[in-house]
């Protein structure tokens, strides 16, 4: 194996690990980028055999209960004087590039619990909650988050992750875009085939999965892809299936600056044109972009079952 294909795999496995890489260019890009100063949410989400709930003090939900938010270790202590630490990244909510919440599974760590005594601007009081005992809670939105947190509990549907701290000032996606046949492999004919999109970016030194900014539209996720593979098969017919995310590179020290995000996403591309051939990936159009089948067998076994299996971080379109 040459050196660049090796580089290659290796990144490959880095983004499969739920690790990051640096951003240095962009592939696909609007005319006007920016950087994107965040509106974040980070609620965290405690679940032993009960949940961390806080009496809400603000005025427009003063008295209700809800899950401890906004910045989760500090928030935490601040709102339930409970010392904390995150588990795992539990699900992305996005409502545009502005509006993102990352969504915690964490677990106690130490502190006492809040009480009535102790209330202040940021909340009244903290108890743990049975789900059972009534709770007037300050919206039911809530609810599908705790669902997730008891079913990664009993079952976890994908490997831990955490933010991994990479600068970058836009909202933008490394795109793992997958291509599987529907025959055999030639050495192996009982193994699908698999390619990846590629970046023949010049400023690149090395093969790379493309990068593509984020723009203000309601669905941020999907819609990088679509205009990135618009870009390169304009006249293919195809389905994008985003099956998840793969790993989050984050840095908001310098708000606005640096607090903006890389998603690395996992995508499967299906050729929805009648009579055409999927033995092999759509055609490409032009030489930004080119087609890489993966060869390793075990690196494509490990990407066709995160595949499969739906075995990546979950998003969630608001």
């Amino acid at each position: 194996m040459d050196s660049t294909a090796q580089i290659l795999e290796e990144n490959l496995e880095t983004i499969l690990k739920g690790e990051g890489l640096e951003v240095s260019e962009f592939d696909s890009v609007p005319e006007q980028v920016k950087p994107v100063p965040l509106r974040k949410m980070c609620v965290g989400l405690f679940i032993q055999d009960e949940l961390l709930m806080v009496q809400e003090a603000k005025r427009e939900c003063y008295d209700r209960w809800y899950l401890p938010a906004e910045v989760l270790q500090r928030e935490v202590k601040e709102e339930a004087e409970i010392d904390c630490q995150p588990i795992t990244l539990l699900m992305v909510q996005e409502q545009g590039p502005k509006w993102v919440c990352f969504v915690f599974l964490a677990e106690e760590k130490g502190g006492s619990l809040k009480t009535t005594a102790e209330a202040d601007s940021e909340s009244l009081q903290a108890q743990w909650w049975d789900r059972e005992s009534p709770l007037p809670l300050r919206a039911p939105d809530i609810l599908p988050l705790i669902d997730a947190g008891m079913k990664y509990r009993r079952n976890p549907s994908f490997p831990m992750l955490q933010p991994v701290d990479f600068p970058c000032h836009v909202i933008c996606q490394r795109l793992f875009l997958t291509f599987i046949s529907s025959n055999g492999n030639t050495d192996t004919s009982d193994e699908p085939r698999l390619w990846l999109l590629l970046s023949s970016n010049d400023a690149t030194p090395h093969p790379s999965l493309p990068i593509a900014v984020s723009v203000d539209t309601y669905n941020t996720i999907p819609w990088a892809a679509h205009r990135l593979i618009k870009e390169c098969m304009p006249s293919s017919s195809i389905h994008v299936q985003t099956c998840g995310i793969l790993g989050v590179q984050h840095n908001g020290r310098i708000p606005g600056k640096t607090d903006g995000i890389c998603f690395n996403m996992l995508m499967l591309l299906e050729n929805l044109e009648d009579g055409a051939e999927i033995s092999s990936p759509p055609p490409l159009e032009g030489d930004a972009y080119r087609w890489h089948e993966v060869t390793n067998q075990s690196l494509r076994a490990k990407i066709i079952q995160r595949i499969k299996e739906g075995s990546v971080l979950p998003v969630q379109r608001l």
